[in-house]
């Protein structure tokens, strides 16, 4: 008797692994008594039939489309899949998938309709079980970010001097050296990560001085961010300006970028690198401790806050950094906070002086 129930446990619990492994109960009994054969579900294959079909039928899309919002995710998907522990229902497997993106954000909402699209045509087409079919709502997956994040990406401004030491504690290699000065002009220049492949420099046709010039138009909610001229904010070390000679070097084709268009686009490839490197997890355990959030945007955000701090209205700086006034003092609370210290400033330093005068006046 006790042997028999062992032997009950032992079937159930193999049943119960084949069923997790994507089989249904019918023929995860059967495989259990070795009277079925087994089943190898080809997902790479499916990945490569599914490429196709995005490529090539339906509403189509290019190449670069499925190298940014595609391909990534499903070569995740596969290596779990086809690993020593694979998720043995759609929602564990876009949940693994997409760990690694914040929640609510728009690469990780991207990934899940992209997951999503190739579970159905595995269903559909290949032939997989039912039980892939992915959830008709994806919003569990998706997320949303925290109370309290604002449109600037949740991060917060960091110090020149944690730039600086984070530069320098990057690695020497040639991929380091490409990663350091692409974070040289995203820190003095204020660039979205994007923007490093719409970057130029122009001559001033008055004066002959050649200056930045980004060519990148964001579309947004407040329209079309046009083509602009960009102006450098130089970082301090102890007081000193730093000097990279990044516009120099950038004529004289000194520079040479880190691979930028592939993965998931110039953000996702910054994020990716910097994730690994321990002086930024070091950085990021420094701003966590004092309740601030550290992401690859800090740079432009410490550009903004630069920039006030040397009293540039907050106008001029969303022109450099390619948004509206309105979006600036939005999204970057300090902006406004500025600018208001600053006029009462004036304000008063001008009711000091008329009074001096008055008093120099009456003697």
């Amino acid at each position: 008797m006790e042997t028999d129930v062992g032997d009950a446990y032992v079937r159930i619990r193999n049943i119960y692994k084949l069923m997790a492994g994507g089989l249904d109960l019918r023929t995860a009994a059967e495989q259990a008594d070795g009277n079925a054969p087994q089943v190898v579900r080809d997902w790479k294959g499916a990945v490569e039939r599914f490429q196709q079909q995005k490529l090539n039928h339906g509403n189509t899309i290019s190449m670069a489309t499925w190298n940014k919002a595609y391909g990534p995710v499903l070569e995740m998907a596969v290596l779990l899949l086809t690993g020593p522990k694979p998720p043995g229902r759609p929602v564990d497997l876009i949940d693994r998938c997409v760990a690694d993106w914040e929640p609510g954000s728009r690469m990780r909402q991207i990934r899940c309709q992209s997951l999503a699209q190739f579970l159905r045509h595995c269903v559909q087409r290949e032939q997989f079980p039912g039980h892939w079919l992915p959830p008709t709502d994806l919003s569990h997956h998706v997320g949303r970010q925290p109370a309290g994040v604002e449109a600037r990406g949740g991060g917060d401004p960091i110090s020149d001097a944690e730039i600086l030491r984070l530069i320098d504690a990057l690695p020497e290699d040639s991929a380091g050296q490409r990663w350091r000065d692409a974070i040289r002009l995203l820190a003095e220049l204020g660039l979205r990560p994007v923007e490093l492949l719409h970057l130029s420099v122009r001559t001033d046709r008055t004066t002959g001085v050649p200056h930045w010039w980004c060519s990148y138009r964001k579309r947004s909610g407040g329209g079309i961010t046009e083509p602009r001229r960009i102006y450098p904010l130089p970082l301090q070390d102890d007081g000193t300006v730093v000097s990279w000679h990044l516009l120099e070097r950038w004529q004289a084709r000194l520079i040479q970028l880190p691979p930028l268009q592939s993965g998931n686009g110039a953000a996702d490839g910054l994020g990716t690198y910097l994730k690994r490197q321990s002086a930024w997890k070091s950085l990021r355990a420094e701003l966590e401790a004092r309740g601030e959030r550290l992401v690859p945007y800090c740079f432009r955000h410490s550009y903004s806050l630069r920039a006030h701090r040397r009293n540039i209205d907050a106008g001029s700086a969303a022109r450099s950094m390619g948004h509206s006034l309105e979006v600036h003092l939005r999204s970057y609370p300090w902006a406004s906070a500025a600018g208001t210290e600053a006029a009462f400033e004036r304000a008063n330093r001008a009711l000091l002086a008329a009074a001096h005068r008055q008093q120099q006046s009456e003697t």
